[in-house]
């Protein structure tokens, strides 16, 4: 064993863009219009809009965004809201409802001012951003909540007809309502939106009999009078149990959501750039108006008894009373309208990128620009759930899967805004305090609204990414997930150069494998594979020389994704090579300034004589570079056994058999024979040899140690006592010898012990940064 690498003796120590096409010049575009021009590609996101009737700011945001605000908690729950927080303490209600939307209605016209808006509205905004599989997680149940929101409404609308005709049977108003607001939205979106007009001129008449109510003397509440901060007694349904500001704002938050009523419509806007920032904030802040208006008339109109026991105190009040029937029963109607309109546009979206099953059919639409198949489904679905006849059960949910949402649209801008790319420049710009508020202030909804439902809902989208990131998605859309990761690890990058040089404790190998002949590397891919795996890397370095074969850098990239397909990353190179070692020492000392630097070269044996030579300077370059090395010879018929065994020869280092924190040529040895014992489930056996009892009992208790030191108490040493020579053909046979790599490399004694063992080795020598006991 004398001349295999002394244990002791081998630590070192030491895109272009695409040019122009010729002939027609491209088409003139406005500037501000949101309008591809002839010489722009358009993005993954436009390829497929949709064709048809484009709407503008006011019909296609503004009107379904305000109608879905003013909706059945304005005119039946406005009064026992403010009867139960009195004039602050509704105030403060309002407007911490509002404050959260707010800013989530900012940063989504902040997004929307900085991309190429898709069709579906939040999916396509958050696929833009965080990837397919993020956008697929919250899309999926966004169009759930959609599409079962459209239910509630119904039975919102059924209740307030009940309330004028109690004697008509539900099942039959449902079914009315379903087939009426149904027919609506299939035969277009267009006649959607005229019908729509009329329910805001119904609803703006029912403001105007307020206002008419509120000049004509119907409040007669002095201000004085006036409960600043309400008792909080609850509903009388409940013999007014006493309830906490917080229950007062679960009940009122709803009314603030279906922000994203106009931005589900973002395919069929003429210029979603602009107009969904316009359109959702004018909704917002109108909406927000009439809200503080409508308290502060109740609070002067009712005395606080009437507010907290008579929900239809507003119908009351009003100098018209059938106006705001009228509107009570247009809100809930527009509401399951404008969603019976947008829950088939997102399911569209889905579609076109192959998230759900069957996406190719749902995701078609007619000459005309409208989802019919995907508008057959939804009708199912609510069909369906009108049947269950009561949605109370789940109705917190789908608020949650709202609010996941708006937390996710906020978080898409603070991500961005963060990482300061410059791709992103939104015309709207945005401080990162509202994107962190409004994601802050939506999880705190969350978990004061309900909860339970809020984990739950938060557990179902986490399920749903788990299903897409196990797919094959068309990821043709661009996304900043990877200047996302690129940000984290420069971070990273930085607070490693200013920590202690010394990282054996986070040591992994990071394999450099140099490659001239593909073929080679197939031969040693799955031990490569159980070297790296699983946090290892392994960087795959193509020398390019007249000699190598004609499509090498396609070979080696296909290698290169079977590593990761296996679960080890993996990067490649393809360099010019006239010569192997002079091209590789180049390479490996412009490798040192990289942060993450291979520490690890991977070579076979050789098989000439120029080629040992070569090996020979470039172990020296290795050293140099604190980078070990491996070689491997595989022994010819029995190649890796069966991976069951794994044998580390440690030279004799009588009379010193001392453990210290330096072990010499043995942590690397060590720490790959560890790395194969875990990938195989393997035996690992320390093997040495030495001449007297004295000295085995000095090596038995040195290898003790080390196994114990190492945390390695599964692996087995063995002494033997005798010749080295002798015993390397009878010694246990492993499936492969890990042996110090000698120094020069004596390339003839490799072959022959791979000989004699009948067993393939590994060569190995350390690189000094590296410690099997750290």
């Amino acid at each position: 064993m004398e001349d295999l690498e002394d244990v002791a003796g081998a630590s070192n120590g030491s895109g272009e863009p695409a040019p122009e096409s010729a002939g027609e010049p491209p088409a003139e575009t406005a500037p501000g219009s949101g309008v591809l021009g002839n010489d722009v590609e358009p993005s993954a996101e436009t390829a497929i809009m949709p064709k048809g009737t484009k709407y503008g700011t006011f019909a296609g945001v503004f009107v379904p965004t305000l109608l879905t605000i003013l909706g059945v908690i304005m005119y039946l729950r406005t009064g026992w809201v403010v009867g139960n927080a009195g004039l602050i303490g509704s105030l403060l209600v309002i407007g911490l409802a509002f404050g959260i939307v707010t800013a989530t209605g900012l940063s989504m016209s902040s997004i929307t001012t900085n991309i190429r808006i898709g069709a579906g509205g939040a999916y396509s905004i958050i696929s833009q951003s965080l990837g397919l599989e993020v956008g697929g997680a919250v899309g999926i149940p966004l169009y759930l909540a959609q599409a079962l929101a459209v239910t509630m409404y119904i039975f919102g609308f059924r209740e307030g007809w009940l309330w004028v005709f109690p004697d008509h049977t539900a099942l039959l108003v449902d079914l009315s309502a379903f087939v009426l607001i149904f027919g609506i939205a299939y035969i277009s979106a267009s006649l959607a939106f005229r019908v729509q007009y009329v329910i805001l001129a119904v609803i703006v008449t029912s403001l105007i009999s307020v206002a008419v109510a509120a000049a004509t003397g119907s409040m007669v509440v002095p201000f004085e009078e006036i409960q600043l901060w309400g008792d909080f007694p609850g509903a009388p349904e409940d013999n007014f149990p006493g309830v906490s500001f917080w229950v007062v704002f679960a009940v009122f938050f709803p009314a603030a959501t279906g922000i994203m009523a106009g931005a589900n419509m973002s395919g069929e806007l003429k210029n979603p750039r602009t107009s969904i920032p316009l359109g959702t904030m004018s909704a917002i802040g109108l909406s927000f108006v009439i809200y503080v208006l409508i308290a502060i008339w109740l609070l002067r109109s009712a005395p606080t008894e009437e507010l907290l026991t008579n929900y239809t105190v507003m119908i009351d009040m009003a100098y018209w009373g059938a106006p705001v029937v009228a509107g009570l029963l247009g809100a809930t109607f527009s509401s399951a309208l404008a969603s019976a309109v947008g829950a088939p546009r997102i399911l569209q979206a889905l579609g076109n990128h192959d998230i759900l099953p069957a996406s190719s059919w749902m995701s078609q639409r007619t000459d005309a620009g409208e989802p019919r198949n995907a508008m057959m489904i939804t009708g199912g679905l609510v069909l369906a759930a009108l049947m269950v006849r009561d949605l109370n059960a789940i109705a917190p949910l789908i608020t949650m899967f709202f609010l996941i949402t708006y937390t996710m649209i906020n978080v898409v801008v603070f991500v961005e805004q963060t990482l300061g790319l410059v791709s992103f420049r939104p015309i709207l710009r945005l401080p990162r305090t509202v994107s962190f508020a409004g994601a802050a202030g939506c999880l705190l909804a969350m978990f004061i609204v309900n909860p339970t439902f809020g984990l739950a809902a938060l557990a179902i989208v986490v399920v749903f990414y788990g299903v897409l990131v196990r797919r094959t998605l068309d990821h043709s859309m661009a996304d900043v997930r990877s200047g996302l990761f690129v940000s984290l690890a420069e971070w990273a990058a930085k607070k490693v150069k200013d920590l202690s040089s010394r990282q054996e404790r986070a040591w992994k190998p990071n394999i450099l494998v140099p490659i001239r002949d593909a073929d080679t590397l197939r031969g040693s891919f799955l031990f490569v594979q159980d070297l790296a795996a699983p946090k290892g890397a392994v960087n795959l370095l193509g020398l390019d020389s007249k000699d190598a074969s004609d499509d090498l850098a396609r070979q080696i990239e296909d290698i290169t994704s079977a590593f990761r397909k296996r679960g080890v990353f993996a990067s490649s190179a393809v360099v010019s090579a006239d010569r192997f070692a002079p091209s590789l020492t180049a390479s490996i000392q412009t490798m040192q300034g990289a942060f993450f630097k291979p520490n690890i070269l991977f070579l076979p044996l050789p098989d000439d004589d120029e080629l040992e030579g070569d090996y020979g300077h470039l172990v020296h370059t290795a050293s140099d570079q604190q980078m070990g090395t491996c070689i491997y010879a595989p022994h010819r018929r029995a190649g890796l056994g069966q991976r069951e065994t794994v044998n580390v020869w440690i030279n004799d280092r009588s009379p010193d058999w001392k453990v210290s924190m330096d072990i010499g040529n043995l942590d690397l040895p060590v720490l790959m024979a560890y790395k194969l014992k875990r990938n195989w489930n393997a035996e690992m056996r320390l093997l040495t040899v030495v001449r007297s009892e004295e000295q085995a009992d000095d090596a038995r208790a040195f290898l003790h140690t080390l196994t114990d030191l190492a945390r390695m108490p599964e692996a087995t040493a063995e002494v033997h006592v005798g010749d080295f020579e002798s015993y390397l053909e009878e010694a246990p046979r492993g499936d492969v010898n890990i042996f110090g790599l000698m120094d020069p490399p004596n390339f003839a004694r490799m072959r022959e012990i791979v000989t004699r063992t009948r067993t393939s080795g590994l060569f190995v020598r350390d690189s000094g940064t590296e410690s099997a006991l750290a």
